[in-house]
């Protein structure tokens, strides 16, 4: 019993010795940041498809034999692109859905760019605010059509935020593929 555990114990010693530490510390870091940027994704107060996208060219720069290709990086853009198309029009997608005016619509779209200057906050109030103040001052809607376009707003929001969680995933998955595969 003693000899396996001695035995164990040296070829983890020997495995942590022969470790090329710079590389080890790279892919680190590397997990470290798709993982904050899936939670991210996820988590309105991070910028998670950003630190996705910021691993790629990170781990690229620092080991650039084991980093990922031009098209790789290319693709991961493009991804990062589409998850912010998708968070920016779901709640105007989801505020049409459920009834609302054009003027309904511009106050979505008004408040998700008024939104941007007040922080992760004012992301998520921005356009419910917009939406439902057009709705009442522009359209002249009652309390109950607004709330009902508002309600669209938020639900919209909801399904953008499990949408921008999936495509995290599939820029994760581009990351690892281009890295281990190609």
């Amino acid at each position: 019993m003693l000899e396996w555990l001695s035995s164990t114990w040296s070829s983890i010693a020997q495995f942590f010795s022969s470790l090329p530490w710079g590389t080890a510390g790279v892919w680190t870091l590397s997990i470290s940041l798709l993982i904050v940027g899936f939670v991210g994704a996820i988590v309105p107060f991070l910028p998670g498809p950003m630190l996705i996208v910021i691993a790629g060219i990170v781990h690229t720069l620092l080991l650039p034999d084991q980093g990922m290709s031009t098209w790789g990086i290319v693709l991961l853009i493009l991804w990062f692109c589409l998850a912010y198309a998708v968070d920016f029009f779901s709640g105007m997608m989801g505020a049409r859905w459920f009834g609302a005016s054009r003027w309904g619509i511009t106050g979505v779209f008004i408040g998700g760019i008024v939104g941007l200057f007040f922080g992760p906050l004012g992301l998520l109030l921005g356009p419910l605010v917009g939406g439902f103040a057009f709705e009442m001052l522009f359209a002249k809607q009652r309390l109950q059509p607004a709330m009902k376009s508002t309600w669209g707003t938020l639900l919209g929001t909801g399904v953008g935020l499990v949408l921008r969680g999936l495509i995290s995933l599939a820029m994760i998955a581009t990351f690892l593929i281009d890295v281990l595969w190609w």
